[in-house]
């Protein structure tokens, strides 16, 4: 959940900060207030959760002095400068440095509502664009977004980890919607290039023409630096590998060639081909396949990833619950089942939706999990696989959710587990020992 954004308000003047606090706090924000600019620099980091308000005219620092160190310690920190009558020159000055807006005295309480809610929003968006750059920068963090202890994730997570070391560039394949994006940064994060650039580039959104300028050059104002240049000694990822045409297949052959061996800058091709007898081998000149492909693998499809369906929709309905503010759903016997057997076209990107609207359809008291897997082609049978599955299969997986989401509820408390599930502690034990269950998990 979203921490919430703060208001540090500095002014010399007592009753105006405490007016302003007031009037924020009924607003609906955190404040807090500093008497000096010099008290309000030991409590405002570099990721300070929220925005300044300032005085410009103040004793020993003042608001410009003020606002020049904050900017040394955080350039995207938004500071609203309060300055008195006449003192409009000032501002603009203050603008020209990098202050987020100003309010000349005696200013409109909405309107200083106004520039704090826009102020906290560019904040937040902000220090959320900062933990997602943190998150994929993070092998730990990528690694356990890969959730699943199945045989073919745990092979995925060792290929990562193995091919994240090597220099080689490599070919990721997979059906949509199964994780290759996620995967392409996992492989940049846990490697020697961590901390060099990443670049992105989807080959299908773009035209042939503008893909060229995009990836090659030459540079103009839309893109002053070609992707092949930006990512320089770091990991260039090209999604949708199979929308190259032929001409830009050679210039991409070109320019790997050119970098030599080991390559400066690491290509990581995603492929997505989803026609029936179309490889990506079939549609790439041979030449730049095998030199992608010097390192291939693939992501599993969900349907094959056993009990890592339950997993991943008990952590998915949890994450929805708790940003809609709401119970998440309770699984029945008969609804993991069906979760298990759905086919899952859209694989994991699939799951997150019905996840979402499974958690909708609760807060609303209606609706079952077994409606958001129909098919369009039958709006009275749940999609479910052909593939036949043992009743202890079923059984096993709905048991290990049951005791996960139990352990998650009671935040690992062995005795309200027990009490819930009414089972002795001995054969708790025995049953977490068989599904990989740890208590240190959940404190």
């Amino acid at each position: 959940m979203a921490q919430a954004m703060k208001i540090a308000i500095v002014d010399d003047e007592q009753d105006m900060r405490q007016s302003i606090s007031q009037w924020l706090a009924l607003s609906g924000y955190d404040t807090e207030t500093f008497p000096s600019a010099e008290e309000a620099l030991k409590g405002l980091g570099q990721d300070y959760p929220g925005i300044v308000v300032s005085d410009i005219k103040m004793p020993g620092m003042d608001g410009m002095q003020f606002l020049k160190k904050l900017k040394g310690v955080d350039s995207s920190l938004p500071v609203i400068m309060i300055t008195g009558h006449g003192d409009v020159p000032m501002a603009v000055e203050a603008m020209r440095i990098g202050a987020f807006d100003f309010l000349e005295k005696p200013f409109n309480p909405d309107r200083m509502t106004e520039l704090a809610k826009k102020a906290t929003l560019a904040r937040r968006m902000t220090l959320d664009s900062r933990e997602l750059r943190r998150e994929l920068s993070d092998g730990g963090a990528l690694m356990k977004k890969l959730i699943g202890a199945s045989p073919v994730m745990e092979r995925l997570k060792e290929d990562i980890l193995d091919l994240g070391q090597a220099d080689g560039h490599v070919l990721i394949e997979g059906e949509t919607g199964t994780g290759k994006t996620l995967v392409a940064h996992a492989l940049h994060a846990v490697g020697a290039r961590a901390n060099k650039k990443f670049v992105l580039i989807s080959c299908s959104a773009y035209e042939d023409e503008a893909l060229s300028k995009r990836l090659f050059g030459p540079a103009d104002q839309d893109d002053p630096i070609p992707a092949i240049e930006e990512a320089r000694g770091g990991t260039l990822v090209l999604e949708d590998i199979e929308a190259l045409s032929e001409t830009n297949q050679a210039r991409l052959l070109t320019a790997i060639n050119e970098q030599g061996t080991p390559a400066e800058t690491r290509i990581v091709a995603i492929c997505n081909l989803q026609d029936e007898g179309k490889t990506c081998e079939s549609v790439l000149r041979n030449d730049l396949f095998y030199r992608l492909a010097a390192l291939r693998m693939t992501v599993p499809p969900l349907r094959n990833r056993g009990e890592d369906i339950l997993t991943l929709f008990t952590r998915l309905s949890e994450q929805f619950a708790e940003e809609y503010g709401c119970d998440a759903p309770e699984v029945s016997a008969q609804e993991a089942a069906q979760l298990l057997q759905a086919p899952w076209p859209g694989n994991v990107r699939q799951l997150y939706n019905v996840a979402e609207r499974a958690v909708l359809q609760n807060r609303r008291g209606s609706g079952t999990i077994a409606s958001l897997l129909m098919t369009e082609d039958d709006d009275s049978q749940p999609a479910m696989t052909t593939e036949g599955k043992p009743l202890k299969e079923f059984v096993e997986a709905f048991e290990r959710m049951l005791i996960d989401n139990t352990m998650r509820r009671h935040k690992g408390s062995i005795v309200n587990v027990m009490e819930e599930l009414c089972l002795p502690r001995r054969t708790l034990n025995e049953k977490m020992a068989k599904y990989g269950l740890q208590r240190s998990d959940y404190l």
